[in-house]
């Protein structure tokens, strides 16, 4: 279990489950800090204006190091500034001034450091054999802290059940900078706890403060629980508009498939609509390539790096699939639109995935998944623009048992 002032604080004090959780983080080039929001967070990492992939990739592995072998926010300034000579990036809110520089790089690695942190806490927190023992959760404000916000002061000592709502948005950090944490307590803790009027939330806890959207007390976009998402899909957040699109991931898509694209629609209405309307040709993002050194292990002959690549649904697809593979006597069937419902998943979780034959000049890959008793054969091709990669599907082909 990590300790009081790693949790506190987050820094040099690393763990497993902390490096973990950032580590399944995908980039996201935005433009403003809340381009993406809460939960989303969990999925993503941003550093707001920086759009560009190489520029956020290079800070990504700063803040990564640092949180690897704990040396610290001056190693991370450091850093920084390499980085931005490198890729002359200018215009980030902070450049200009000595304080406004270290404002913002405080606030990249302190956020980072606590967030993941934090998240690293929840898996450890939620593990079945700790829950057995220690089932409820106490908030503690960090001691020492210069500025302490009255409601994080007020929050100390508070002690719920693990599976109250009230930690679904006030799981620590609650705000930039804030240092506060979560621990495991036991039975015993809890009952003294309601014998100090700490069993229970304040009056008014869930209440939003209409200029922040976030309950009283806490910083817009920090009322959530890091860790607690970290296995929704990135597309389902797109949709819980919890990441704002296009403009959060204009950067990583061309021109043309940001005119076009739609990421609003289920795979199975999408696969109905276009059916329906032969004339729709616009595609259907689905999300980004997860497991990425799989795929690239996969095209390991051409040498591709999908990491980065969307998964897209064209609309020709399920016409060709409706064309080509139907039912055919020998235990195929023709696929129904709850099918593509099913894509994203066998990509990220396959059965079998190897490299296909080149077609038209584009590299294909071939991904296998049973699921219940039946063979799901997903044909894609890789789009390899200098914007738009993507795997897009070509066919697939269902198998059924006899």
């Amino acid at each position: 279990m990590a300790d009081k002032q790693g949790a506190a604080f987050g820094f040099g004090t690393p763990f497993e489950e902390q490096l973990a959780f950032f580590l399944k983080k995908l980039n996201l080039p935005t433009e403003r800090w809340d381009d993406i929001m809460r939960s989303a967070h969990d999925r993503a990492f941003m550093v707001a204006g920086a759009a560009k992939a190489d520029l956020l990739n290079d800070l990504r592995g700063a803040v990564q190091k640092r949180m690897a072998d704990g040396k610290g926010l001056q190693a991370f300034r450091k850093e920084f500034k390499d980085i931005v000579l490198k890729h002359g990036w200018s215009g980030w809110t902070g450049e200009g001034s000595k304080a406004g520089w270290a404002w913002r790089t405080r606030i990249i690695y302190s956020t980072n450091m606590a967030t993941s942190y934090a998240a690293g806490r929840w898996k450890q927190l939620t593990h079945p054999d700790l829950l057995k023992l220690r089932p409820f959760w106490q908030y503690k404000h960090a001691d020492g802290v210069a500025h302490p916000r009255p409601m994080h002061v007020l929050w100390d000592g508070i002690t719920l059940p693990y599976d109250h709502v009230f930690w679904l948005t006030h799981f620590a950090p609650n705000g930039w900078l804030c240092h506060c944490y979560i621990i495991a307590v036991d039975a015993k803790a809890y009952a003294a706890a309601l014998l100090a009027g700490k069993g229970v939330p304040p009056a008014g806890w869930e209440l939003l403060d209409p200029k922040t959207g976030a309950p009283a007390g806490i910083d817009k976009g920090f009322d959530y629980a890091p860790g607690a998402n970290a296995d929704t899909s990135l597309r389902q957040m797109v949709q819980d508009k919890l990441i704002i699109y296009p403009p959060a991931i204009s950067k990583a898509l061309s021109r043309d498939v940001n005119r076009y694209v739609n990421a609003d629609q289920s795979a199975a209405a999408f696969a109905r609509d276009v059916l329906a309307d032969t004339q729709r040709t616009d595609p259907l993002w689905l999300g980004f390539v997860e497991n990425v050194e799989e795929v690239n292990a996969a095209l390991a002959v051409n040498k591709i790096d999908t990491r980065g690549y969307m998964v897209m649904l064209p609309a020709d697809a399920p016409r060709h699939i409706q064309r080509h593979h139907q039912y055919d006597g020998a235990g195929q069937r023709l696929p129904v639109d709850g099918d593509y419902e099913l894509m994203l998943s066998a990509i990220n979780a396959p059965d079998l995935i190897q490299e296909g034959i080149v077609v038209g000049g584009h590299q294909r890959l071939v991904i296998v998944k049973k699921i219940g008793a039946e063979v799901y054969r997903w044909i894609f091709e890789l789009r390899q623009g200098k914007h738009n990669r993507s795997l897009a599907l070509v066919t697939l082909a269902i198998k059924t048992a006899k």
